[in-house]
């Protein structure tokens, strides 16, 4: 199965089983949201007298692209460092590790918002470096160190939202319009930071214009086998899977309803496919289109290791805003996918044009695309490894 086929469901499906119809799908886990012990790191993320590993509960919630989970955590009594984990890849889909560092970003900066809200004072110092090809033996590498003093308890409205947050892939309400005070705050997000500025989207030209070079990407990056080799195989399928790794993508994080729209037919005995075509009301482009509000994150340097960081962290805390609001959020990175993808074979930088075209300003490199609206389903929990497994 395609990872993009996955992603494409994000309407409503019938699962059909042999043998045993939905019931069988119900005891592969397709329908168990939430449940079992790879969601617990959901439920227990506020346990009293953790002292710093407080803060990395908090940290291993964060937006994790592909829900690859590359981060690890060396703790002590007056400091946390933040490590990448280069073998949690997919491979040619990211050929630099540049998504996975905003990743990383993504829990430093909840890190940093239960520092305060745990009785801590903390100091980020970001490793500088360039981004380079995935290593053929890799290695944890030290991105970030954060330095704790005492300080006073100081919980804030995003920190309460930590548990709260999920990608939301279903289809969002055209209807309802994003309230300016949202649009204001979300662009006040990089303060005064040289190295990130938000381009935020509401007019239906651009944002179709985004939405076709999104699709357009997604379509070219797809027929690489390499990419859907790497991609395929953080798609948890199976309850037993998920229950192993407690990574990857899995249907109950689609909030999918069990029965609706396309049926989906089975291949094999106990096997489920996800049907690849599904109704142009829920096609890539109108899912963006129906999203009152597309964004980029950019930078000067896209492959600039603190960069990425700090793209990261505004994703993260962009996340958290519109989670607080009762807006729901996902990433739609094709297009910045497929400027890795040219880089990394050589071809002309043409997609990066096409985003600074967009834009209207080559000197800023966008490094992450999303769009937010209000949610018509729920979004649910994705699965997360435990604070031991993630602890060096």
């Amino acid at each position: 199965m395609k990872r993009r086929s996955f992603l494409k469901c994000a309407g409503a499906v019938t699962v059909v089983v042999a043998g045993g119809g939905v019931w069988r799908a119900y005891d592969q886990g397709v329908f168990r949201v939430g449940e079992g012990p790879a969601y617990e790191p959901w439920k227990d993320w506020r346990a009293t007298n953790d002292g710093p590993l407080a803060l990395v509960r908090a940290a291993i919630l964060a937006a994790s692209p592909h829900n690859t989970q590359p981060w690890m955590f060396k703790v002590t009594n007056s400091s946390i460092e933040l490590y990448i984990d280069p073998t949690k890849n997919v491979g040619a889909l990211d050929p630099y590790l540049r998504e996975e560092h905003i990743g990383i970003g993504c829990a430093l900066e909840n890190l940093m918002l239960a520092a305060p809200a745990n009785g801590y004072v903390a100091t980020a110092t970001l490793q500088p470096g360039k981004l380079e090809p995935i290593p053929v033996d890799p290695k944890p590498r030290l991105l970030a160190r954060v330095d704790l003093a005492t300080g006073r308890r100081d919980a804030s409205e995003l920190y309460d939202a930590i548990p709260r947050r999920h990608t939301n892939r279903s289809p969002y309400d055209p209807q309802k319009p994003v309230p300016s005070d949202f649009f204001e705050a979300l662009a006040r997000l990089p303060g005064d930071d040289p190295e990130v500025k938000l381009f935020l989207f509401s007019a239906e030209a651009d944002q179709r214009r985004i939405a076709e070079v999104s699709s357009a990407a997604n379509t070219e990056i797809y027929s690489d086998p390499e990419v859907r080799r790497g991609s395929e195989r953080w798609v948890r399928m199976q309850w037993n899977s998920l229950e192993e790794h407690r990574d990857g993508l899995t249907i109950d994080a689609f909030g999918l309803r069990p029965v609706e729209g396309a049926v989906v037919k089975m291949m094999t005995p106990g096997m489920v496919q996800w049907a690849s075509s599904h109704s142009e009301k829920n096609g890539y482009v109108n899912l963006m289109l129906d999203a009152p509000l597309v964004g980029f994150i950019a930078v000067r340097d896209r492959y600039d290791q603190e960069q990425c960081l700090r793209a990261g962290r505004i994703w993260e805390r962009a996340h958290l805003l519109a989670t607080v609001r009762g807006l729901a959020a996902r990433p739609c990175n094709e297009a910045v996918e497929m400027v890795d993808h040219e880089r990394a074979q050589g071809r002309p930088a043409s997609s990066a044009a096409l985003l600074n075209e967009i834009t209207g300003d080559s000197e800023w490199q966008p490094t992450f695309v999303f769009y937010m609206g209000f949610p018509t389903l729920a979004a649910h929990a994705s699965p997360r490894r435990p604070l031991q497994s993630v602890l060096v």
